[in-house]
């Protein structure tokens, strides 16, 4: 098979070059033309000495996705809508790796993109990956979600599973992409207690409480509560809210230790989407009057800017109820 795959950042080079150990030909299309300079070297943009599989190529013209049957869609979401927008796919098979909800609309980004691709067979992919693993070959599990075709989820399955990269399938596409995006809020609040010295202990609670948050918010639109105890839920916060590995735990850690959003973000370098989708997640949540706690205070110290320790002190009166309400 041949896939183009869009962006060129260290989860779309991940990808592509799993694709290309299974044999398949890979065009990795971005807007930045010194990571595809160094892809078209042969050469990974973000891991030194790492040479790229020979059937890797790169592009900074867009219009060179368009010939293509399979697509992975692997960019920052707020850039979503305006990429698809300027193509015209037709009847391509579009597999959406990308993890967020657009602020504008706060859709999730299949939606995003069924709103710009009329004919296109919408599939997402998540789950615990972080990529300089998947690069390095590293043994992975993650789930592909499909939205109405299963025989075409079944095919690609089969095209992408590997030994080492293992591939579950699951109808409920609502559920995984909310999944992967939540996480992200949820792992910078643990982030943030880590910093603040709060222990294991706390971060455990954050991950229980954060996975039942989750779980509330995607029910409550549509998903299944199964879901979130799988790989795209429970799998990948656990992954992403524990790892030195994960820019969102990381920002949320240098908040802790006394950084700014600006600063924290500056001093990562790479896009934090759990910074957007904190905000998105926010008023979604307002939106349809869902009991949204740790988002809520995510939200208010990293977009509103509100004092770090008056928002720990009010969490931390807030009087516990019933577990499971």
């Amino acid at each position: 098979m041949e896939f183009s795959i869009l962006g060129g950042g260290r989860w779309g080079v991940a990808l592509g070059i799993h694709l290309a150990r299974r044999g398949h030909s890979v065009l990795i299309y971005d807007i930045n033309s010194e990571a595809v300079n160094k892809i078209k070297k042969g050469k990974h943009p973000y891991i030194q000495n790492f040479t790229l599989p020979k059937s890797i190529y790169a592009t900074e013209n867009l219009k060179d996705v368009e010939g293509f049957e399979n697509i992975v869609c692997a960019l920052p979401t707020q850039a979503v809508r305006e990429v698809f927008s300027k193509l015209k796919l037709g009847k391509s098979k579009v597999i959406s790796a990308s993890k967020g909800i657009e602020i504008k609309t706060l859709k999730r980004v299949t939606q995003i993109i069924r709103e710009t691709q009329q004919e296109v067979d919408l599939f997402a992919l998540s789950g615990p990956s972080f990529a300089e693993e998947v690069s390095k070959g590293l043994p992975t599990a993650v789930v592909l979600a499909y939205e109405k075709n299963k025989t075409v989820a079944e095919i690609l399955r089969r095209e992408i599973t590997s030994e080492e990269f293992r591939v579950y399938i699951n109808a409920d596409i609502t559920g995984v992409e909310l999944g992967g995006a939540m996480k992200n809020v949820i792992a910078l609040a643990c982030g943030i207690s880590d910093g603040l010295g709060f222990g294991h202990n706390a971060r455990a609670a954050l991950i229980t409480r954060g996975l039942m948050e989750m779980t509330r918010i995607g029910v409550k639109l549509g998903a299944k509560r199964e879901t979130f105890f799988g790989l795209s839920g429970a799998g990948d916060l656990i992954l992403t809210a524990t790892s030195d590995l994960s820019r969102n735990r990381t920002f949320g850690l240098l908040l802790g230790k006394g950084y700014k959003p600006a600063q924290a973000l500056k001093k990562i370098g790479q896009v934090v989407e759990g910074v957007k989708t904190a905000e998105a997640l926010y008023f979604l949540t307002k939106k349809e009057k869902i009991y949204a706690p740790i988002t809520s205070a995510v939200y208010k110290v990293v977009v509103k800017g509100e004092d770090l320790k008056k928002i720990i002190r009010e969490m931390l009166l807030r009087f516990p109820g019933e577990e499971f309400s």
